[in-house]
């Protein structure tokens, strides 16, 4: 057999499809095998570039991979489709990742480390149970208003109305509202923990220390960011990163006009929120620091509306992170 020069690798539970390459193009590995036969298949070939679709174990694979001497690079799905030639299967998948690992205009997702993925992990367990702490709020409300008790939409104040309003309640009604509100103490609890080992953690990590420095982000943004990101320097400047989150304006221009839109909202979700919520606090607080960002803020709130004197923050809050993570800077005062 030729040697293999690029290999594709097209990733799932069970059955994994491998389609490799020489140097001149010319296909010389195509396989199917299971799982545990994967590692095996990938360390008897010599060190190769290895190109794989960004899902779930993608970096796992990844870290191993790189254990052998190959050259790992995970693509975002949707760069891959274009390549695909014709039906989707998993052969076809493979091909399509062999081809677009080697374009040199292709976009690569870095291969995390085991600590960047273990605090994203705290961080997605953190989030979910947050949201399953505003469904119980919610519920509350909802089955209060039933029984004509209606509670304003602000949490603390439904903790501390919602037992009191249940008392008038039957014994059916006032246990089920008792046992949401133990639920509710319990989440708290196990939020607070986490965002106790999160505070921990960022006062640990240098680069979060940096960016707690700019305005609207604390250590849940500072490290959520770190960990997503790892080296910064993958991106080419400021705008680059913004765009990777999703903040900068989505584009429909032809024949010369530029057509600009909503934000395009790609990428993380989570980053991008923690962004916007920390943009809000910014615009609440302007009023009072005479700092060049809050006289930028005030004036662009007038011209631009809230939301997007939110989404100009958060943008402006990104690119200022990408600049100190990317250059090794600290934060200046204005």
């Amino acid at each position: 057999m030729e040697k293999v020069t690029t290999l594709g690798i097209d990733l799932a539970k069970s059955v994994f499809s491998l389609h490799g390459v020489d140097g001149a193009g010319r296909v010389v590995l195509r396989r199917t095998v299971r799982r545990d036969q994967l590692l095996g298949a990938v360390a008897a070939l010599p060190p190769c570039l290895i190109g794989m679709e960004a899902c779930s174990g993608a970096h796992e694979w990844g870290r191993r991979f790189q254990e052998f001497g190959h050259t790992v690079r995970l693509m975002a799905p949707k760069f891959v489709a274009p390549y695909r030639k014709s039906g989707k299967n998993d052969g076809n998948d493979a091909e399509a990742i062999c081809e677009a690992v080697t374009r040199p205009n292709m976009r690569f997702v870095p291969v995390k480390s085991l600590e960047q993925q273990a605090l994203l992990a705290m961080h997605r367990v953190r989030q979910g149970f947050v949201v399953e702490r505003t469904a119980i709020i919610n519920r509350l409300r909802g089955l209060l208003c039933e029984f004509g008790v209606v509670l304003p939409l602000r949490s603390v104040t439904v903790r501390r109305q919602a037992a009191a309003a249940a008392e008038n309640l039957p014994e059916l009604a006032r246990r089920a509202i008792g046992d949401l509100l133990e639920q509710l103490r319990s989440l708290d609890e196990r939020i607070g923990g986490y965002d106790r080992e999160i505070e921990a953690q960022a006062k640990l990590c240098e680069p979060a220390q940096r960016l707690m420095k700019i305005r609207g982000i604390g250590p849940t943004t500072a490290l959520a960011i770190v960990a997503t990101v790892g080296n910064a320097r993958e991106f080419k400047n400021g705008r680059q990163f913004a765009a990777w989150i999703g903040l900068t304006p989505s584009q429909y221009s032809t024949g010369g006009k530029p057509r600009l839109g909503h934000i395009s909202k790609r990428g993380d979700a989570y980053l991008r929120n923690l962004l916007v919520q920390g943009a809000r606090s910014v615009l609440n607080s302007a009023g009072r620091h005479p700092d060049r960002m809050s006289r930028w803020v005030l004036d662009l709130q007038p011209r631009r509306g809230y939301y997007r004197t939110l989404v100009a923050i958060a943008n402006k809050n990104a690119r200022i992170a990408w600049a100190l993570l990317a250059k090794g800077e600290s934060m200046r005062s204005a």
